[in-house]
């Protein structure tokens, strides 16, 4: 992302603002990593609740950007080697770079 909205999104956390006040972390298209294993919550049809849909490590791509609570930004990504879209966090993602 570009430093600018860097330092909004930066703006935003000192004020203790919802995160959606400022720009989002990623962006469709994006290329990410997961830094923690997901868990499904029952969202993740074909699995049980509680297996892990998500590795740490795995890459995909962000395809959608929602919100949740009308205070946080849900990114849903792509994880094309394990044939599934899972919602995931800012902090719980990181950009790839090629």
């Amino acid at each position: 992302m570009t430093g600018n909205s860097d330092g909004a999104a930066a703006r935003v956390a000192e004020e203790g603002l919802p995160e959606v006040y400022g720009p989002p972390r990623f962006l469709p298209g994006q290329k990410v990593r997961a830094l923690v294993a997901i868990r499904n919550d029952g969202t993740v049809p074909g699995h049980s609740r509680g297996a892990f849909v998500v590795e740490t490590g795995d890459v995909g791509y962000v395809t959608a950007i929602g919100e949740f609570l009308q205070r946080y930004y849900v990114y849903t990504v792509d994880f094309v080697t394990r044939g599934r879209f899972v919602g995931m966090r800012g902090g719980e993602i990181e950009v790839v770079e090629d």
